[in-house]
């Protein structure tokens, strides 16, 4: 049985525990996203097509620049589906999805997101004929955003 003077020693390292690193936000809880996205007999995403762009290093987690693009010619043989991004160690690891319709001239979007800490993010495309492809980047965040206080 642990002592009241021991709880409370122990009560300042678990609220910075958790405030570190939030609920859900785990390399797991990305993967977990990515196969509920891409379904239970999509292949394994391979590396290529998919350009992500962000910067490597950023100040603030609040508003972060970031494009996706993919190699297609956007044809009815040969055209991009969807194309989702998923982060490592937000909260929510699932930060967008883009459907795209046979009459979407380019495969590419820009947004801004917001990062919880320092993590890898990774853009995933799906293709008319079913292949998946994708792009990964590493990004440092010296101030964290998506903790809540």
């Amino acid at each position: 049985m642990a002592s009241r003077r021991a709880v409370l020693a122990a009560t300042p390292g678990l609220l910075a525990v958790a405030l570190a690193r939030p609920a859900g936000a785990s390399p797991e809880a990305m993967r977990q996203a990515m196969r509920e996205f891409l379904g239970p007999d999509a292949p394994v995403p391979r590396p290529g097509r998919v350009r992500l762009e962000l910067p490597p290093l950023v100040e603030n987690g609040n508003a972060v620049p970031l494009s996706v693009s993919v190699e297609s010619p956007m044809t009815a043989t040969d055209r991009v589906r969807s194309i989702a991004v998923f982060t490592e160690r937000n909260p929510l690891p699932g930060v967008i999805i883009a459907q795209l319709g046979p009459r979407a001239g380019a495969a590419r979007f820009a947004t801004r997101i917001r990062l919880a800490t320092s993590q890898q993010i990774v853009a995933v495309a799906v293709m008319g004929d079913g292949s998946v492809w994708s792009d990964s980047a590493q990004v440092v965040v010296t101030l964290a955003a998506c903790v809540e206080s």
